[in-house]
């Protein structure tokens, strides 16, 4: 059933691709903000995102595409963000704290801020005084590949009122995407940011060649670092086995459709960082998150040794061979 809220998605990437699909198969038309031109005229064109799922063909009249952000900002009621982390500063600069009074803002980003080290919920606070209770985190095991194919699916729709958060998982909520809410906007957010992370070092192990039984060591060990650092951090009652934190690392460290694994696979294989980040035609979050955790993690001072070793690898340029070697013997 259709909404009577108006809604706009910024980006053009796979998530956002996927995002819509799922909002216009309850009717809700969608203003999309897209900044390649390319992309523009393909969806206006033919329906379809030419350089991401391009197996998707929308309903012409389900979706307005925009190219000027400010007025789809503006007329929106309920803003969703998909675009990676390290642009979403620079996207947004031509915005201002009015433009977003009122409005619901949902973030998909899954990223940090890199110049700020901060997650997307405080940069909306400080940068634009977007209140926490009208900020909702989409987090979950949720692959845009498989929305593509209508594979079964879950998300959860997180916001301090959950009352915003049930609107949001109201409109995501279709045949093959089921929906919960949370109020845990900041577990969500820096679960979602860390299991980037250990993607990362789960795709270094591979291209190394250790195994499934040294993998499944190393995310159980993930998700006690998660929980550690989420408690530190946002210290609140939370059961670190619901799918929005260990289902989203799970799907993210072992999926074939995982860019962070992928990436990592490629370094742990001897690709340098900046050689892997050629290859790849789109963005690896977990690398900008690994220093930005780092950096976070001067302040809270949580024992995350692999996060640490991921660190080592991609920003002091350690050898994968023997900082895995010498994680090995910090696991259990």
């Amino acid at each position: 059933m259709s909404s009577n809220l108006k809604v706009a998605m910024i980006g053009g990437g796979s998530w956002a691709t996927a995002l819509v699909k799922v909002l216009i198969e309850n009717k809700n038309i969608v203003n999309w903000w897209i900044r390649n031109a390319d992309i523009r005229k393909s969806l206006k064109d033919h329906g379809n995102n030419l350089h991401y799922i391009s197996s998707i063909f929308f309903e012409k009249e389900l979706i307005n595409i925009q190219d000027d952000l400010i007025d789809t900002v503006r007329k929106a009621d309920i803003i969703f963000l998909a675009i990676p982390s390290a642009f979403v500063k620079e996207t947004l600069s031509v915005l201002h704290q009015q433009d977003f009074k009122n409005k619901i803002i949902v973030s998909a980003v899954k990223g940090m801020i890199p110049s700020d080290n901060v997650v997307v919920a405080d940069f909306f606070q400080k940068q634009y005084y977007v209140p926490n209770n009208k900020f909702v985190v989409i987090s979950g095991p949720c692959h845009a590949e498989e929305v593509a194919l209508e594979k079964l699916s879950y998300l959860t729709i997180s916001c301090p009122d959950v009352s915003n958060a049930q609107k949001i998982a109201d409109l995501l909520h279709c045949r093959y995407m089921k929906t919960n809410t949370s109020d845990d906007i900041f577990g969500t957010e820096y679960s979602a940011v860390l299991k980037n992370v250990y993607a990362i070092t789960s795709g270094i192990c591979n291209g190394l060649g250790y195994g499934d039984n040294f993998q499944a060591v190393l995310i159980s060990n993930a998700i006690e670092e998660i929980e550690r650092f989420v408690k530190a951090v946002h210290p609140i009652n939370r059961d670190i086995k619901d799918s929005a934190y260990l289902g989203d690392l799970l799907v993210t460290a072992y999926s074939q459709f995982s860019r962070n694994r992928t990436f990592g696979n490629m370094v742990g294989k001897g690709y340098s960082v900046k050689s892997a980040q050629l290859e790849m035609s789109m963005v690896a979050e977990g690398y900008y998150a690994t220093a930005c955790i780092n950096e976070v993690n001067k302040k809270y001072k949580v024992e995350m040794p692999i996060a640490q070793a991921t660190y080592n690898i991609l920003y002091q340029k350690f050898s994968p061979m023997l900082e895995i070697r010498l994680l090995t013997e910090r696991l259990k």
